[in-house]
């Protein structure tokens, strides 16, 4: 029974691969025919554009081995025929291909001095920067490692026996070719149901749908009950006032999404076990656009009713009844017409100023001023509705407590930027100087106004440090619009140039208050902060397994979380011996009983923003055994070209060598190995799965389109999943 089961699953992934193959031969292909030129053979440059290979020395080498005639130039069969061999071969023609590539003066051996050069093309396709000495290193730990007999020189032979060491190589060897020379973007789309049609979607959505649900029941009713109570005035104005009504929910509701202090008190009581608060910013989208919606119904069927009253009695022009005041349409002095135009605009205006592309695409500031003419549409819509005052009066209250509490809060006591770390890829680390009365839990967020970058402005962003930190608060923020870039820049330059038409008053300033080495400076700069406000992170420590994702600067409100955990799980020594143990502070609240960090960086400077803290995490485990640990931690660097790419494959058995030997990453400094590629979500949750070390809640910050993968892995294994909006 076994057996006939792995033959079937073997069966399948062969299938899938000869189909996978199948395509790629196709792909390349149609590069090929586009690229030749009228005599059909391709030469070594535009084989690199046919093949889209970075890194010269690949290309080269392959080009040298598919130009079987010596020729310096390739034909549509010559490539046919040597990837014929790629993906019908024996395991052994393609292990002796991957020697050939090695071998580069065709010696039959590989010396140290190939293998060197190998490695250092291999660093370079995987955008990996390693000093010279370490390069050294890696070659070494390979070549000693493979050269079993200390003749000088790798053979075939014991290229196959270094590689039957690292069982996965192995496999992605034999499993399909178009791993080897994998074009951009060729994914097989797989024919499936929809996740949205799936019972664990429902299930693990179920309070936002059941929210939804009756947030469409009540608009439906309301518009009901408005087109009854109008129904002698015709089908258009029906429709108008249907949709004025459910204006009047929405534009209020709107403001009961956003009140953040509300919230967030609202998550430690059971109102968050029934209703999604954690989705308050989607919810706050998605009755916009139904505010939007609305309005443009509301105005549209208004107009159409203009229309036919102005063909009808003929007492006013249609424009009259839009632009003027003459009908008298209204509660105060006929402005109704004039107003809804003016909301209409804004409405509009507001809906587009925050869409996505405008947030992500550096203009934050757009989105934000646009924002604030909510103000206007709350005026211009008690001037416009008769009734809608009714509907504002109690969440408006809410709103202006809310309000006049954020800025008592921000303005009570001189909070003070005292000390900035720029890191690489333009992050700016803020150290403030934390007051006593602000408490605040793992994960939380604030908004700062720093007057010297931006008076009006506030903007979000998540606390980095950890609550039991008493003396001072971290932020970490990340260059990616006008005001984070102002920011940057602004600690980038010695203060002597940002002040340049007081030159003494700079100088004496920088002396008394300000020392600057290199990236990092102690400084003394006004700064205001609101909050904090809560996020779904505050779970974290009332679940029993947590999956941290956290992808880039992502990881802000984890750093805040694992510092949180060192304190808690502080370790204590006995001073008449070595026995040491770890004592958990009491908290009732702290449910953990494993957590699994996982981080997800492109570049490897990205490492730098929080290696101190990850390595005083491993190092906090050091004594425990794999198994046993209570933080596991895992690293991937999306640049580097993962194990199953035969350009990468002698770069990751060197690093997995080195790594075992000096105990020690070579990429970020860390224990902890760092993966090449992608994680493989489905491989990573069935891990996580099979632990059983109780109820397991993904939480995850990072860019949205990754949320949407995450998120539908955990559908898939009935995990919850939580992300950090704000």
């Amino acid at each position: 029974m076994g057996r006939t089961e792995g033959r079937s699953a073997g069966t399948g992934i062969r299938d899938m691969s000869i189909d996978e193959d199948t395509r790629w031969l196709e792909w390349v292909t149609k590069q090929f025919e586009s690229i030749a030129g009228d005599d059909k053979e391709i030469d070594l440059d535009e084989f690199k554009t046919a093949l889209k290979v970075k890194e010269s020395f690949f290309a080269e080498r392959f080009f040298a081995l598919f130009d079987s005639d010596g020729s310096s130039s390739i034909s549509l069969d010559e490539l046919l025929e040597a990837l014929d061999l790629l993906i019908h071969g024996s395991e052994t023609d393609k292990l002796r291909f991957l020697f050939q590539v090695y071998d580069v003066d065709g010696s039959g051996s590989i010396d140290p001095d190939e293998l060197r050069t190998v490695l250092k093309s291999c660093l370079r396709e995987s955008a990996i920067s390693l000093p010279e000495e370490k390069l050294d290193d890696l070659t070494l730990a390979l070549f000693e490692s493979a050269d079993q007999d200390n003749s000088g020189s790798i053979t075939f032979e014991e290229l196959k026996a270094e590689l039957e060491n690292f069982p996965e190589v192995m496999e992605n060897l034999t499993i399909s070719a178009a791993n080897w020379l994998k074009p951009p973007d060729l994914e097989q789309k797989k024919s499936k149901t929809p996740r949205y049609l799936t019972r664990a979607y429902w299930h693990n959505n179920s309070r936002k749908l059941f929210f939804l649900c009756l947030y469409a029941l009540l608009n439906v009713l309301l518009f009901i009950i408005a087109m009854l109570k109008n129904a002698h005035e015709g089908l258009w104005f029906m429709v108008a006032k249907g949709c004025g009504q459910c204006l009047n929910l929405n534009c209020t509701f709107v403001m009961v999404l956003m009140l953040r202090r509300c919230l967030t008190w609202l998550r430690a009581t059971w109102v968050v076990r029934v209703f999604p608060l954690d989705q308050n910013i989607l919810l706050h989208q998605i009755v916009g656009y139904a505010i939007l919606i609305f309005t443009i119904g509301h105005t549209g069927t208004h107009v159409m009713n203009f229309a036919r009253m102005s063909q009808n009695d003929g007492m006013y022009q249609l424009w009259e009844y839009l632009f003027t005041i003459r009908p008298g349409i209204g509660w105060v002095n006929g402005t109704a017409s004039i107003t809804g135009m003016v909301l209409q605009v804004l409405i509009c205006l507001m809906v587009v100023c925050s869409s996505t592309f405008v947030r992500r695409s550096g203009h934050f500031e757009v989105f934000y001023w646009s924002h604030l003419s909510y103000v206007w549409v709350w005026a211009l819509l008690i001037v416009h509705c008769a009734n809608f005052w009714k509907w504002f009066v109690a969440p408006g209250l809410m709103f202006l407590i809310e309000k006049l509490v954020g800025i008592a809060v921000s303005r009570i006591g001189g909070l003070y930027i005292v000390e900035v770390n720029l890191l690489p890829s333009k992050v700016t680390h803020l150290v403030i100087k934390r007051p006593p009365f602000f408490h605040f839990k793992p994960g939380d967020y604030v908004y700062i106004n720093i007057p010297v970058i931006a008076k009006y402005e506030w903007h979000p962003f998540t606390i980095s440090s950890a609550p039991e930190q008493q003396d001072t608060l971290w932020l970490h923020v990340r260059s990616m619009g006008q005001w984070t870039n102002r920011l940057y820049e602004y600690f980038r330059q010695p203060e002597s140039q940002t002040i340049s038409n007081k030159r003494l008053t700079a100088s004496l300033r920088n002396r008394r208050h300000e020392s600057r080495i290199e990236n990092h400076r102690y400084c003394s700069i006004k700064c205001y902060v609101d909050g904090p406000f809560g996020t779904p992170t505050r779970q974290i420590f009332a679940s029993e397994h947590a999956v941290l994702i956290g992808a880039g600067i992502g990881i802000t409100p984890f750093a805040s979380i694992l510092q949180s955990i060192i304190y808690r799980m502080r370790k204590q020594n006995c001073p008449n011996c070595n026995y040491s143990w770890c004592e958990t502070i009491k908290d009732n609240e702290m449910k953990l009983r494993k957590v699994d960090f996982i981080w997800i960086n492109r570049d490897q400077k990205s490492f730098e923003w929080f290696v101190s803290l990850l390595t005083k995490l491993e190092m906090d485990q050091a004594d425990e055994e794999p198994e046993g640990r209570f933080l596991e931690m895992h690293m991937y660097m999306t640049s580097a070209l993962s194990k199953n790419d035969m350009k990468a494959i002698g770069l990751q058995m060197a690093l997995d060598l080195l790594a075992k030997k000096e105990k020690r990453d070579s990429i970020t400094g860390l224990r902890t190995r760092t993966q090449p590629g992608r994680p493989d979500w489905a491989k990573v949750f069935q891990k996580v799965s099979e632990e059983k070390k109780g109820k397991v809640h993904v939480f995850y910050c990072g860019s949205p389109a990754l949320a949407k993968v995450i998120k539908a892995q955990c559908e898939h294994f009935g995990f919850n999943f939580y992300k950090e909006n704000f």
